[in-house]
């Protein structure tokens, strides 16, 4: 019991002990926390202090450099408003002079104007004297000529007309003669450099095909039993065949000249078969059908590179390559559209012009000779057509429609040179040939022509049609009537007629005085 007792005290007092402990540690803890609050506070002002001194630095500087920038800018501004004071202060002395110019001008218009009121006035009081006098003139001149006024006014306006008109048909022809020339010398000189890299040649227009065959008997068994292999190979091919008392050969004939073709190609594979009987002649003839059909796109790819045109429509290039079977007035229709492409090419190039366009143009032109025969319409507007169907522009349809003069007016410079080139082609020498028939005519209608003009007596056409020889009656036209009556039927040709190349109208006035001495 003692021991317990002993035991709790000492832990008591050890308590006791410990928390007196715990309280001095304490209180040595919160005086050194103040001390150190205290150099924190401390610091912290010396930091403050010297912030602000650095701030205030800071500050002076920003205000003094902003002060100098502020003084600078208000001298600046002074110079400036001085300077325009002094620009203000110069226009208004220019202004003065000019004010001072110009009130001296008016009073010398004044003193002008003064004068000539007073030259007027005795100009006028002149003029009335002259009236006068005019008045006195006129009454003795109609006395004399017994006309009046009006009758002579008209007489002297009908001769001054008459001479006028003369006048103007010499001078007119002066021009156009001196335009002529220098525009034939500039064409000349364009033309030279295309025709010199363009030749084509020259086909007979023909619409028979003849085949050869190594006897006459073949003749009977291509006719067959009671016609029927003929028949039978006129409707396969869309020709006509021809099978008379010629030696070895037979004559194909027909305006299409794929279908004579195609006919001529099937009827020597027929006569080297053997085998000519209708289903034979049908199965031949659809073959070479389309054997001729890739050979007519094969052509029509080929013109396309010779031409330099690519991109074109398939169906344009299988119309193209049919064109190699189509003549006109002698010449292939073919030649002409590529000799018209790279004639159009040319001159586009030494004009400066669209060449591209030219050349699709020149391929396009006459496309509708393919099948003008299997279409109604002229091959202008069947071209057209063509052309519009797969896409072309309306700058491309003007293009086709006007290549020949009288169809339509040329939209575009590009479709001037089309025109001149198809004209280029179709007239050069050896391009063409002309049936006798309508060669005849031509010349029929050009003397006709030249024969309604009052006063002319006679008229030849010569030289191929190039010329025209018209006389006329010499006691009612004169020498300055012949040169009006010249123009007057040249522009009636051009109107009227369709020509290669130019015609030369040439008026004849011829007077003979003739005496018999006795």
């Amino acid at each position: 019991m003692e021991n317990f007792t002993i035991i709790v005290i000492t832990a008591f007092a050890a308590l006791v002990v410990g928390y007196i402990l715990r309280l001095i540690y304490a209180k040595l803890n919160v005086k050194s926390a103040e001390q150190i609050s205290e150099r924190i506070i401390k610091e912290a002002r010396l930091v403050a202090e010297t912030k602000s001194k650095e701030a205030l630095l800071e500050a002076k500087v920003i205000v003094d450099r902003e002060r100098k920038e502020f003084e600078q800018e208000i001298k600046e501004r002074k110079q400036s408003v001085q300077s325009m004071e002094n620009r203000l202060n110069q226009r208004e002395e220019n202004l003065d002079r000019k004010i001072d110019a110009i009130d001296k001008r008016e009073k010398d218009l004044m003193g002008k104007e003064k004068t000539l009121y007073t030259k007027e006035q005795l100009v006028s009081v002149k003029f009335l004297e002259i009236d006068k006098i005019k008045e006195e003139q006129r009454k003795v001149l109609e006395k004399i000529s017994g006309m009046t006024r009006e009758e002579a006014k008209k007489t002297l306006i009908s001769e001054m007309e008459n001479e006028a008109k003369q006048d103007v048909a010499i001078l007119v022809q002066k021009l156009e003669q001196e335009t002529r020339e220098n525009a034939d010398r500039k064409s000349k000189e364009i033309l030279s450099v295309a025709i010199q890299r363009v030749a084509a040649d020259h086909t007979a227009d023909i619409t028979t095909s003849t085949v050869n065959i190594p006897n006459d008997e073949i003749k009977g068994r291509i006719i067959g039993r009671e016609g029927r292999n003929i028949r039978a190979f006129e409707q396969a091919t869309g020709v006509d065949l021809i099978v008379d008392d010629t030696p070895e050969a037979i004559t194909i004939s027909a305006f299409d000249g794929v279908r004579r073709q195609i006919a001529k190609i099937a009827l020597e594979r027929l006569i080297v078969d053997g085998r000519i009987h209708p289903a034979r002649i049908e199965e031949i003839v659809e073959k070479v059908k389309k054997e001729v059909e890739q050979h007519l796109k094969e052509i029509g790819e080929q013109v396309a590179i010779d031409a330099g045109v690519p991109g074109l429509n398939l169906e344009i290039i299988r119309l193209l390559g049919k064109l190699k079977y189509r003549t006109s007035y002698g010449q292939n229709q073919l030649q002409h559209t590529l000799e018209v492409t790279w004639l159009a090419g040319a001159i586009a190039g030494e004009l400066g012009l669209d060449i591209m366009f030219c050349k699709k143009a020149g391929l396009l032109h006459d496309i509708g000779k393919a099948v003008d025969h299997e279409v109604e319409g002229t091959h202008h507007q069947i071209s057209a057509d063509i052309a519009k169907k797969y896409g072309e522009s309306p700058k491309m349809i003007n293009a086709i429609l006007s290549h020949h003069e009288g169809f339509e007016s040329p939209s575009s410079p590009e479709a001037f040179v089309i025109a001149a080139a198809d004209a280029i082609s179709a007239a050069r020498p050896g391009a063409r040939r002309e049936s006798v028939e309508h060669y005849l005519k031509r010349l029929e209608k050009l003397e006709k022509v030249a024969k309604e003009f009052d006063g002319v007596l006679m008229a030849y056409a010569i030289q191929a049609g190039r010329e025209v020889r018209i006389l006329v009656e010499p006691e009612n036209v004169d020498d300055k009537q012949s040169q009006i009556l010249a123009h007057d039927i040249a522009k009636k040709v051009e109107q009227e007629l369709e020509y290669p190349g130019q015609i030369k109208i040439t008026v004849i006035r011829e007077i003979r005085a003739q005496e018999i001495a006795k």
